[in-house]
């Protein structure tokens, strides 16, 4: 039996129940260790349920407020006085989305929101000869460097798990279901994290901020392209993805770049929630990761502020409860989840993302100096309610003006 349905459907797929059996024995040990925790009710997540997604579909999240979000980032139509959404701001915003535009618009016609609603598509050929792979632990070395090379902040890799993908994903014409399908054989998944600018994230919530975002976007989709390039110029197949196909924080966390945090965010050491994450299926041998929880989820278990922080209040301050009460929320994993509908509404209202949890948070740090770097054992330690005192004592999480962000230029 091919193991990576039900992305790849093989001729006789088993039922739920007989998937999710074979999942518990297959993945115990490794969610075990990733601090992954799924119920006997857990079943894939449809990306028609994604929020993002039922903004074009769903008349109960659909509004003028959302289709102005979504076209206002492509033409900086409604700029208004408040600092941080004049023209200007709304203007860097846009152009750091330029790049991903390009991208994810190119197979709109087929359907195909590549990087968010489809896998972003690679045109070249597989090399019809594979490179000789006899040091597996040289080769992983030399795969991440090349991430790296290319951009990437930072690098890990884990074994593909079907649990993760998308049971559809959707086709933009008509935000009709269609099969999620991936080449056969796949083996492995690189996951890239791609660090947000700490001056523009301190400006949250603006427009302005939201050019942090739309950065890595552009860069992540570049770097996608280039590695998966290189991969099957070695002779391997490989296939490019953002948003789309899986999703991307258990692969991170899986990966060993960070732990899930109260923020629904992967809290990683070098850059905190700051992180974008982009992923590469492919079939090429390459040694795997293991996850490395450090103590952010104990930081977290003691720590509101993203809460605290949240305007309309989406994000939870009890402990981590197993989704499916939301329609955006995947059902059967025990995890800190956010009312996405209230989330959205805010951002559609303010024709801009927030991430306001994401500045507050006490792990989003430059990391450049000792202060930062002390707060770090302290919060992965047994101290971290100190930590969290003195982060409380601080004036790091402040919001920048952003015409003190403009001012730097002078």
């Amino acid at each position: 039996m091919n193991e990576h349905w039900p992305a790849n459907h093989p001729p006789e797929t088993p039922s739920l129940e007989g998937r999710r059996k074979l999942w518990r024995e297959k993945y115990a040990q490794k969610d075990a260790e990733a601090g992954i925790e799924v119920d006997d009710d857990f079943e894939p997540f449809s990306q028609i349920n994604d929020m993002f997604t039922r903004a074009f579909w769903d008349d109960t999240i659909r509004s003028k407020k959302t289709d102005a979000f979504f076209n206002g980032h492509r033409v900086a139509a409604n700029p208004r006085k408040a600092e941080g959404f004049r023209q200007r701001d709304l203007a860097l915003r846009n152009a750091a989305w330029a790049v991903s535009n390009v991208i994810s618009s190119r197979g709109m016609s087929e359907g195909k929101r590549e990087g968010f609603q489809a896998p972003i598509e690679e045109g070249g050929p597989v090399a019809p000869e594979k490179i000789e792979i006899d040091d597996l632990d040289r080769h992983t070395g030399e795969i991440k460097r090349i991430a790296k090379l290319f951009g990437a902040d930072l690098v890990g890799v884990t074994d593909y798990d079907e649990r993760w993908h998308y049971s559809k994903r959707v086709d933009t014409r008509d935000f009709s279901e269609v099969d999620s399908e991936l080449p056969e054989g796949l083996s492995s998944v690189i996951v890239m994290g791609h660090a947000m600018d700490h001056d523009l994230v301190a400006t949250y919530p603006s427009a302005l901020a939201g050019a942090a975002t739309g950065m890595e976007y552009s860069h992540e989709v570049a770097i996608v392209v280039q590695l998966v390039t290189y991969i099957r110029n070695l002779g391997y197949n490989a296939v490019g993805s953002m948003n789309d196909t899986a999703l991307v924080i258990p692969y991170a966390v899986k990966a060993g770049l960070g732990e899930y945090g109260r923020n629904q965010m992967v809290i990683t050491p070098e850059f905190g929630p700051r992180v974008r994450f982009s992923k590469i299926f492919t079939d090429m041998p390459i040694a795997h990761d293991r996850p490395q929880p450090k103590g952010a989820r104990a930081f977290c278990d003691i720590c509101t502020k993203c809460a605290d922080a949240c305007p309309p209040k989406a994000l939870p301050f009890g402990p981590p409860e197993s989704g499916g009460e939301n329609q955006s929320t995947i059902r059967g994993v025990k995890k800190w989840s956010a009312n996405c509908e209230k989330c959205f509404g805010y951002w559609a209202a303010m024709g801009t993302d927030c991430a306001i949890c994401m500045r507050v948070c006490p792990f989003n740090r430059p990391y450049d100096g000792w202060k930062d770097q002390l707060f770090l054992k302290l919060a992965y330690s047994r101290f971290r309610k100190l930590a969290l005192w003195w982060d409380n004592k601080s004036s790091r999480a402040e919001r920048v003006k952003p015409k003190v962000w403009w001012g730097n230029f002078k």
